[in-house]
């Protein structure tokens, strides 16, 4: 008898009553519907014109408590979604679960962007938490027609469609960055589940990421920063035109040839293979939808494409975190406008540096980088004041000198992907050409302690230690001229700032912030006493640097933004 969607529902009914009904089953009603619906994927894929071997159906042994994991993930020769199974009678809409395991997995899974929900009578798809096809509910009821049951108009074409999916590749940053975040947060979810679960791969990945770059991260900052490593690798890579199908591992290898530090951050998180087994969920999703990134069509050659890119993000994937880590970014106009009150102020008596930020005297650090856009106005200050002083052939050599003298620290390893991709792409702008040495860039805490001294470092780990011991060796001795930037500010903040606020290593010594607190006599302003509250990543570790080593008299520049408008410092 030829096979119709009546005679394998009618399959599917029969076996499914039979399963449910038989006394010695074991397990929940979910799981006797697994092997009756794996049946029907089957049946559905011939009937969809496939062959039945191209659809290969991956499922997970039954683990209750796992929230961001289906129960199948599906591959028609590549992935195209995924499959959870209810228990009859909860039906198929997720948005109308009672049961808090329920209603959490869905705030979970409705990231992927292409998932079929089924408790057996009823059918729905979705993409990206939006119901795409209606639900659909059998003729008769699962438990009980056997194979009498009977399927509804419109269910063939939802299968249809899943096995069709493709994803759709983004057409502008805002869409790719949405697209990102909620992929991220799924990858950020699965590994903090996973660390909960006692994941020994995980575990020992995480106590070497705080050995190696935050000591005080808790397992929420090291899922974050694991999801943020691997999105931001991948979208480093697509800009790259690197493809993704290799794997993750060798996305990190070609990273790693352009001396990328997402590039080892990525090789550190994925050299353990069991890691990306065990986060195969959303690392499989994210490789498949990012691979379709073509970012020189995103971008459409605009250098700036970039600039709103990680607000943007942030604000799809955790608003809460884009509070807390103060990431809201500066207009152009306004960077302009600092920089170039920078530039006139070097050029002044009172620093008599002629060529103002082209000066080789002059060292600058933005303690808070995010994705580099007053790193991008200093070029650009660079390049344009060189040009008009000293001709458009002084530029290369200008620019080249300045990548030295530039030093950027970032927390977030999302921002500091994007900072490194428009700063490289700006001095090959400028220059023609990818600069000789590595960039002065570092995934670090601004405010740790720089007298921090690191145990044994692990062959694979060099890379990102030997980033971190020369952070730590620039904030301990390099001297600094200029610290520049849009600070990540909040109230409060006393009793936050560690090392810097009064744990320093030489008990005779002043803590560094008591030399930016003003005098009580000195009837200073609202404004001016924000700068003790300014948020714990930032300023207070710059303003003792700046004071303590600036040029001459001690004394540097200190241009940022606050309430108040600009702010200069002494001098």
């Amino acid at each position: 008898m030829a096979l119709t969607s009546a005679s394998a529902v009618a399959a599917f009914g029969a076996k499914a009553k039979d399963k449910l009904k038989n006394p010695s089953a074991t397990g929940s009603p979910e799981d006797q519907l697994r092997a009756p619906f794996e049946q029907l994927l089957s049946d559905f894929a011939e009937l969809a014109g496939l062959r039945r071997s191209d659809v290969v159906a991956v499922g997970e042994s039954s683990l209750g408590d796992l929230k961001t994991r289906p129960d199948y993930a599906v591959t028609v020769r590549a992935l195209v979604g995924h499959v959870e199974i209810k228990a009859p009678g909860k039906g198929a809409d997720p948005r109308k679960f009672k049961d808090p395991h329920d209603k959490a997995q869905w705030e979970k899974l409705r990231s992927l962007p292409n998932i079929i929900y089924t408790d057996g009578n009823e059918f729905s798809r979705w993409e990206s938490g939006n119901l795409a096809d209606g639900v659909i509910r059998l003729v008769g009821d699962i438990e009980s027609s056997g194979d009498k049951l009977q399927p509804a108009r419109g269910l063939l074409g939802l299968f249809e469609k899943f096995f069709q999916w493709e994803p759709i590749p983004p057409r502008n940053a805002r869409e790719l960055a949405h697209v990102s975040a909620r992929l991220c947060r799924l990858l950020r979810e699965e590994v903090s589940e996973q660390l909960a679960r006692g994941s020994e791969a995980l575990t020992a990945l995480a106590t070497d990421w705080r050995k190696l770059l935050f000591p005080d991260a808790s397992d929420d900052r090291f899922a974050d920063g694991y999801a943020q490593a691997v999105t931001f690798g991948l979208l480093v890579a697509r800009a790259k035109e690197i493809p993704l199908t290799g794997g993750l591992h060798q996305v990190s290898v070609e990273l790693g040839k352009s001396n990328s530090l997402i590039g080892a951050a990525l090789r550190l998180i994925t050299d353990n293979a069991a890691n990306e087994a065990t986060l195969k969920t959303s690392i499989s999703v994210l490789i498949r939808v990012l691979d379709t990134v073509d970012w020189q069509k995103i971008s459409k050659g605009d250098a700036d494409a970039w600039l709103y890119f990680y607000e943007e993000f942030l604000d799809v994937y955790d608003r809460k975190l884009r509070r807390l880590t103060g990431s809201y970014y500066t207009p152009p106009e306004v960077i302009n406008a600092m920089v170039g009150f920078v530039d006139e102020a070097l050029r002044s008596k009172r620093f008599s540096c002629h060529r103002g930020l082209a000066a080789e005297s002059i060292t600058l650090v933005d303690p808070a980088v995010g994705t580099g856009t007053f790193l991008l106005g200093v070029l650009r200050k660079i390049a344009a004041t060189v040009e008009e002083d000293e001709g458009r052939g002084a530029v290369v050599g200008a620019i080249t000198a300045a990548v030295k003298r530039l030093i950027a620290f970032e927390m977030q390893l999302g921002s500091f992907a994007v900072a490194q991709l428009r700063i490289l792409a700006e001095i090959v702008e400028l220059t023609g050409a990818v600069p000789a040495e590595p960039l002065r860039m570092f995934v670090t805490d601004t405010l740790g302690n720089p007298n921090h001294e690191f145990e044994w470092i692990p062959a694979g780990y060099l890379e990102i230690g030997n980033s971190q011991k020369e952070a730590n060796r620039i904030k301990r001795d390099e001297p600094i001229t200029i610290v520049i930037g849009n600070p990540p500010y909040k109230e409060k903040a006393k009793g936050r700032g560690g090392w810097i606020e009064g744990e320093h290593k030489e008990a005779e010594k002043s803590p560094p912030l008591a030399d930016w607190i003003p005098p009580r006599d000195w009837g200073v302003g609202a404004h001016a006493k924000h700068l003790r509250n300014l948020y714990v990543y930032f300023w207070r570790w710059a303003t003792w640097k700046v004071y303590d080593h600036g040029p001459g008299s001690k004394t540097g520049i200190v241009c940022y933004i606050t309430v108040a408008g600009f702010l200069n410092g002494p001098g």
